[in-house]
């Protein structure tokens, strides 16, 4: 799922920074950047929608790894006088579908 995200967000303009960015407190998926902005991705997959989009998987607790982990980003990259938001790339690879879904959901979220 991370390698066709990474697609549909170069195809929109962003450059990417890092994959699978992990420290103690969790992991981002994505950082990239969009203009001046840093973009933290969470990408979520899903087979069908029985479960919900993916978007609806990013609980609270997922949300506040990846705000103390993209602080962490900021600081050792020296990013601080950028803005920064959270979005999430779902896609969908439902049952006989030739082509995935994606869908990009820019300000997926908020810094809490």
């Amino acid at each position: 799922g991370e390698d066709l995200a990474c697609g549909e967000l170069e195809r929109r303009g962003y450059a990417i920074l890092a994959r699978r960015y992990r420290r103690r407190a969790g992991e981002l998926d994505i950082v990239a950047r969009d203009g001046r902005t840093v973009v933290f991705v969470e990408v979520k997959t899903r087979e069908g929608l029985e479960f919900g989009a993916g978007v609806e998987a990013v609980t609270s607790m997922k949300r506040r790894r990846m705000m103390r982990v993209a602080q962490d980003f900021v600081v050792r990259h020296h990013l601080g006088d950028c803005p920064c938001r959270f979005d999430v790339v779902s896609i969908d690879m439902g049952a006989g579908c030739r082509e995935p879904a994606i869908e990009v959901f820019q300000n997926a979220f908020i810094n809490e």
